[in-house]
């Protein structure tokens, strides 16, 4: 038998499937209130006697138990849990414990939703997720049951979707007190309850049904439900010890294994992840015999912040203060820097603080870079359009591939040209998606490198973000014409990145340098060879602009050029002396004489110049992954603070 409550003029109203029909029981009647011994009898009463038939078709469904007394989500399949512990960089081997008790932990029956509402993703949630479980609803009260027992004392099975933030859950991980607004958003239940007689069952007496997930169509997992390692009986009565459950309480299955997008993480192979759910998504779960769920993804508000609470512990750390001296006032916003061209300045110019521009002509005007969250970007976009609503975005240059400068292309208009080097948009096919970031303000990486990444990127909202790739490409040169504007791009890399585009306005006498230039704040060699950022500062002091708008950092002149050619110029020539004396390069950056430059910000980006110059002295020498990169740098910071 299959059970519904559907929305009637009227209210809820509870009825029974047959065929594409519903025959509904009288008004007023709840399926919780008819769980138990009289729930077949007042079914087959439905199905001789409905109260009113309508087309299934034709109805909005709700969850079956709208208001569940309790929601326990279990963890019945270990495979699930291994899989998590792979995906977040484990082993995936358990801990004994986990073969000793199931586990579970309380849900949230007020935010239970019906089989096709829209999800709202959890607020500050950029990495968003489903997990395609079976829920077993409690048919009858009772309290220490023995396995067997509690088999008995449940009234039927439905679908269950646990929507999971990941990200809020691993942060609340750490707490070690249990799941909170990490679990907190959603669950599904759905379409109908079944009862037991109607779905198959194993020899051993567990539920044997095939299930499968879906999104926007592509497969993401399938599986059985006779693969649990803890049954439905054992979780159930280990629940009952001392406890008396009621009619009505859900008993989630835990994540059919492979049956959720964290499973299919893999930090190795990033680019194999499809990613984390997003606005518009479309996700489909069925079972076989409890029919089949579909929900689209919607996003919600930003949540309402909190300040931190100081930490009575932590050492106190170095002031973040910019040492340039600006030429335009350094202040967050719109600054003209020349006739129809400005910049938009974010200080203080370190990780994730970067700077755009705007270059109007007559009725048109081009836009270089976004920034590195949507909400900047909107604000940024938002406070340009005293210029923009007469002179219309039409071509947006995106300098180089890093989040910071590309990660807002998704708020432009349709109708906007997104134009970069061929090197940054392989390599922005390349990177680590944009919402994976968020695992440098999340993920618990030691005492020293997890507030050195905090401090940097907690800053930053990476939710909801859509990469926007160019629309157009070039190799190494490209003029635009820009509402009567000649607007010259250049790429000068493979140096801080795969490309490095410079745009040039000479009839404003202003230069859009990107990362080419850090003004206060310390260059970072990702790509290098280092040789061509030098040739690159050469190329652009050529140009003679008098006004340059860095990457990152206050406006300044050919003077801040050549102080970046002077910085990359002394690092080559204390690399290169500490690889002759044979020391090796953690030796040679942590020992370095930063001379003059060693007040900007971020100086222990030295350590990935100084790896940078070793691998081009001996390409042999091992590989280090960025994030082992970080974990230096950290530790190079650590040791020069107060």
């Amino acid at each position: 038998m299959r059970l519904v409550t559907y929305a009637s003029a009227d209210g809820d109203r509870v009825g029974v499937i047959d065929g594409d029909l519903i025959h509904a029981l009288p008004r007023g009647t709840t399926l919780i209130e008819l769980l138990g011994p009289s729930l077949r009898q007042a079914g087959e009463r439905a199905l001789a006697e409905p109260d009113e038939i309508v087309a299934l078709a034709d109805v909005t469904l709700r969850a079956p138990i709208p208001r569940p007394p309790s929601i326990r989500d279990c963890l019945c399949f270990l495979d699930h849990m291994r899989g998590c512990l792979r995906a977040s960089g484990g082993t995936g081997t358990l801990e004994a414990t986990w073969y000793q008790i199931p586990a579970f932990y309380f849900a949230n029956p007020a935010t239970v939703i019906g089989p096709h509402d829209d999800v709202p993703i959890s607020p500050g949630s950029a990495w968003f997720d489903f997990e395609l479980e079976i829920g077993a609803v409690i048919g009858a009260p009772g309290r220490d049951l023995t396995p067997e027992q509690a088999i008995e004392h449940i009234a039927g099975y439905t679908l269950l979707c646990d929507w999971s933030a990941r990200d809020l859950q691993g942060l609340e991980s750490q707490l070690k007190i249990g799941q909170a607004k990490g679990k907190d958003g959603a669950t599904t239940l759905g379409p109908w309850l079944v009862t037991p007689d109607e779905l198959p069952f194993g020899p051993d007496g567990g539920l044997a049904l095939q299930v499968r997930a879906e999104v926007n169509g592509r497969p993401v997992g399938e599986g059985r439900t006779d693969a649990m390692d803890w049954s439905f009986g054992e979780v159930v009565s280990y629940a009952s010890r001392g406890v008396e459950l009621r009619p009505g309480d859900v008993f989630g299955s835990g994540t059919v294994p492979g049956c959720c997008l964290i499973e299919h993480l893999d930090f190795g192979d990033l680019g194999a992840f499809r990613g984390w759910l997003k606005d518009g998504d479309v996700v489909s779960l069925r079972a076989e015999g409890l029919g089949e769920v579909r929900q689209t993804v919607r996003a919600s508000a930003a949540p309402h912040p909190l300040a931190a609470r100081p930490d009575p512990t932590a050492k106190p750390r170095r002031p973040r203060v910019n040492p340039a001296k600006p030429a335009l006032p350094y202040t967050k916003g719109l600054h003209q820097v020349a006739d129809g061209v400005w910049a938009w300045l974010l200080p203080d110019g370190g990780y994730g603080r970067s700077n755009a521009g705007l270059v109007a002509g007559e009725g048109a005007s081009l836009l270089v870079d976004t920034l590195y969250d949507l909400p900047l970007t909107a604000e940024m976009l938002s406070g340009m359009e005293p210029i923009t609503d007469r002179h219309p975005i039409g071509h947006a240059v995106l300098t180089h591939a890093n989040g910071d400068h590309t990660h807002g292309g998704q708020l432009l208009a349709g109708s906007v040209r997104v134009v970069a080097a061929e090197g940054t948009a392989h390599e922005m096919h390349t990177e680590m998606a944009p919402e994976l970031t968020t695992a440098l303000q999340i993920m618990d990486l030691g005492p020293t490198l997890t507030p050195y990444l905090r401090e940097r990127f907690g800053p930053f909202d990476f939710g909801g973000i859509r990469l926007r790739t160019p629309d157009q490409t070039f190799d190494r040169r490209l003029t635009l014409d820009v509402g009567g504007r000649e607007v010259r791009l250049l790429n000068l890399g493979p140096a801080h990145t795969e490309a490095d585009t410079v745009v040039h306005v000479p009839d404003a006498g202003v230069l859009f340098a990107g990362d080419l230039l850090f003004i206060g704040g310390t260059p970072i060699v990702w790509s290098g060879p280092i040789a061509n950022w030098i040739a690159a500062c050469d190329t652009m002091l050529a140009l003679d602009a008098p006004t340059v708008v860095p990457g990152h950092g206050p406006v300044t002149d050919p003077d801040g050029i050549r102080a970046v050619r002077g910085y990359l110029s002394h690092v080559v020539e204390q690399a290169d002396a500490a690889h002759a004396k044979g020391m090796d390069f953690q030796e040679a950056a942590f020992g370095i004489d930063l001379a003059e430059y060693g007040d900007w910000l971020d100086a222990e980006r030295v350590v990935v110049n100084v790896y940078r110059r070793y691998r081009e002295i001996h390409p042999d020498q091992p590989a280090l992954d960025q994030l082992a990169l970080f974990g230096l740098m950290a530790e190079w910071d650590s040791r020069r603070q107060p």
